[in-house]
């Protein structure tokens, strides 16, 4: 199976990383829908109402809580999780251990030479709930600084008869 991980830039935050570009959201998830057995896409809280109404109806929106979160100036509600939208590749296997949460809680990365860069942790949930095996290719689709891709590898030589450890 193809696997597609999107970290894309969030809507409306693009003037934050080097290439100072826009994704168009709406061609992204045409494109992991037509390319793409199943995917998880990275966003952020504002954007959820105009995803939300372009993503396939097996999608589920999890949340990424972040215990630590930055506070913004003349932001009274702080914005401390993130949606992970996901559309599973197949059924998550949970046989022998607990079932799965619909959310994590990790701390963001800290100094990592991009902004948004995802901790190993939310990484390897993200492989568990779309119900991924060591056989499937995964494309990061924005690359950034490797994060997604190390946890792909380190996640593939974590399993053992088919399952995590």
């Amino acid at each position: 199976m193809r696997i597609a991980y999107a970290d894309p830039p969030y809507p409306g935050c693009a003037g934050l990383y080097p290439e100072k570009t826009e994704v168009d959201h709406a061609e992204l998830i045409a494109r992991m829908e037509r390319d793409y057995d199943g995917w998880p896409l990275h966003t952020h809280v504002p954007a959820l109402r105009d995803l939300l109404p372009i993503v396939p109806k097996q999608a589920r929106v999890m949340a990424w809580v972040k215990p630590f979160a930055a506070f913004k100036r003349n932001i009274p509600v702080a914005y401390a999780w993130e949606p992970v939208i996901v559309k599973p590749v197949r059924k998550p296997v949970v046989t022998g251990r607990a079932v799965m949460r619909d959310w994590i809680a990790c701390s963001s990365t800290l100094k990592k030479g991009l902004v948004g860069a995802k901790p190993m942790d939310v990484c390897l949930w993200a492989f568990e709930v779309l119900g991924a095996n060591p056989e499937d290719e995964l494309d990061d689709m924005f690359p950034g600084t490797g994060a997604v891709t190390a946890a792909w590898i380190a996640w593939k030589q974590s399993i053992v008869g088919g399952r995590c450890n």
